[in-house]
């Protein structure tokens, strides 16, 4: 037993010191002196990777001949994210049918010229140990691959073909090729579409629902307004002729950024010319005349949904039955100087479930925390959300609660909303800048945050703010920036999203009355019964 301790002790360092160093300490010509954090005489001084200031970390963008613009952010490592963004979304839907940008999301990476199914693309990234997805958002449409980066070029010849070459019914008749897309593929759209419409409405968590329903009263009928998701009657109204005549509208170089992190700029720039540069897309020429260029309208408003809520999670712990609530107001544009203040204000008033556990980190310290959900142990949730677009903004507060205190629960926020306006503490001012930008550089962290942030930034405004450059403009906002964005925000008419039992829900009037006064008060009702 004590020779096998005494072996396992030799054992043990050897590998903390390494076999030479070993060697020396045992023959009796060790370094009895040195400290733990000098480094060993007779040992070759190790050679670090010299940066310089900020990492070097500024993203490299090249705009070829077609108008198409490719941006990278090189980052160590041996796989990479590489994908296309497209300026096409929800928003510009005005002259079709609602809906188109989500089928398309649904549609993402199935046959196309190339390739004969999407198990035969899946089966390709497969070699390269990738991964594929679409997302879709109200002005965005984002196709994306995580592949390993000697893949890359397999990676872009693909991601070209699913954006480029899907298999849609073109015209012979303008002499075209005529690709097919599989009746089955649309079908089994239709189906995922309804899936997802039907999941919508039956999921325990009603914040994506809620935040349709606030657009839709926020910007009634208009850009950010049209709905998100595909209407139940939009459905079957979507077919080929209808994606064929979007896509060659909004399909175009001009629109589209070739994103990539983890992969040499000049490397994606020569895939980008091989693979985008002088490719003709299956709708042949694109006619960018015909995109819609609405700037967003606000109109406040209300939108509101009678449902039981009784039966949505059953079980041996059901959730209670809740009536949910969301105000919003309009704030700014991310293009705007504001847009920081307002990202800051945000924060400032957090909130979240009234079951969160955790510390000063989580949120546990922001103003939805410590004025609403301690004070109120019957609020299930207050949590502050904040939507940002190209030429407006919308920041709201969602809450939910039993349906007999709706109306006291509504009183609350707007009391929140217009105490906003007061002067915030130096304390909560300085704790929502330094969770704000924490929670940036965190999620910076990622490769596909880093993706997204590179292609939505140069989408935008065809450049990229830098990490460190978002912290000096959070470090530079000051508690007169808050009351100065706030004030400018009551201004605004209210928008309304409420979901549930509404027999106890004060009128619209009754609500922009409160924030529009002093105290954030809603007027008094008399009634003669009960």
């Amino acid at each position: 037993m004590a020779t096998h301790m005494s072996r396992c002790r030799t054992w043990g360092r050897v590998q903390r010191f390494g076999i030479a160093a070993y060697r020396k300490c045992s023959s009796g010509s060790g370094y009895p002196n040195i400290s733990l954090s000098a480094p060993l005489p007779g040992i070759p001084k190790p050679v670090f990777a010299a940066v310089d200031s900020h990492e070097q970390c500024e993203t490299k963008i090249t705009t070829l001949e077609n108008g198409l613009k490719v941006a990278s952010q090189n980052k160590f490592g041996q796989f990479c994210t590489v994908g296309i963004l497209v300026n096409s979304g929800s928003r510009h839907e005005t002259k079709y049918p609602s809906g188109i940008a989500h089928f398309l999301e649904k549609l993402a990476f199935s046959s196309t010229a190339q390739y004969g199914s999407k198990d035969e693309i899946l089966l390709t990234l497969e070699k390269h140990g990738g991964i594929c997805d679409c997302q879709t958002s109200r002005d965005t449409t984002m196709y994306a691959v995580s592949a390993e980066v000697k893949g890359l070029d397999t990676v872009v010849s693909l991601l070209s073909d699913a954006v480029l070459q899907p298999r849609l019914l073109v015209s012979f008749h303008q002499g075209w090729l005529c690709f097919g897309l599989l009746d089955e593929e649309i079908e089994m759209t239709r189906m995922a579409v309804r899936f997802e419409l039907e999941d919508l409405s039956m999921r325990p968590d009603p914040e994506p629902l809620l935040t349709e329903m606030i657009h839709a009263a926020a910007y009634r009928g208009n850009t950010v307004g049209l709905p998100r998701f595909c209407p139940v009657e939009s459905v079957e109204k979507i077919d080929k002729k209808l994606l064929h005549m979007y896509l060659q509208s909004y399909y175009c170089p001009e629109r589209m950024v070739l994103a990539g992190v983890g992969i040499e700029h000049e490397q994606l720039v020569a895939c980008a010319r091989k693979y985008l540069l002088n490719v003709k897309p299956v709708w042949g020429a694109s006619t960018p005349t015909n995109v819609d260029l609405s700037v967003a309208q606000y109109t406040g408003g209300i939108v509101r949904m009678d449902k039981d809520m009784s039966d949505v999670s059953l079980g041996p712990t059901p959730i209670p039955e809740l009536t949910h609530i969301m105000i919003g107001l309009e704030s700014c544009s991310f293009l705007e100087d504001d847009f920081i203040p307002f990202a800051v204000l945000n924060m400032m008033m957090g909130g979240g479930g009234s079951f969160s556990a955790g510390g000063p980190g989580k949120g546990m310290f922001t103003r939805l925390y410590l004025n609403v959900l301690n004070r109120h142990h019957w609020m299930y949730n207050a949590t502050s959300y904040h939507h940002s677009y190209e030429d407006t903004g919308l920041l709201c507060i969602h809450a939910s609660a039993d349906p007999r205190q709706v109306r006291e629960m509504v009183e609350i926020l707007t009391r929140e909303f217009i105490q906003m306006a007061g002067t915030a503490g130096e304390m909560e001012l300085e704790r929502a800048k330094t969770q704000l930008k924490s929670m940036l550089m965190m999620n910076l962290e990622s490769r596909p945050v880093i993706f997204e942030d590179v292609g939505r930034q140069v989408l935008a405004t065809g450049k990229r703010k830098l990490p460190h450059e978002l912290c000096d403009l959070i470090s530079n906002v000051t508690a007169s920036d808050i009351k100065r964005v706030t004030t400018k925000m009551l201004c605004s008419k209210p928008a309304v999203a409420a979901l549930g039992d509404l027999t106890e829900m004060p009128s619209y009037e009754h609500i922009q009355a409160a924030l529009s006064s002093k105290d954030g008060h809603l007027p008094r009702m008399y009634r003669l019964f009960r």
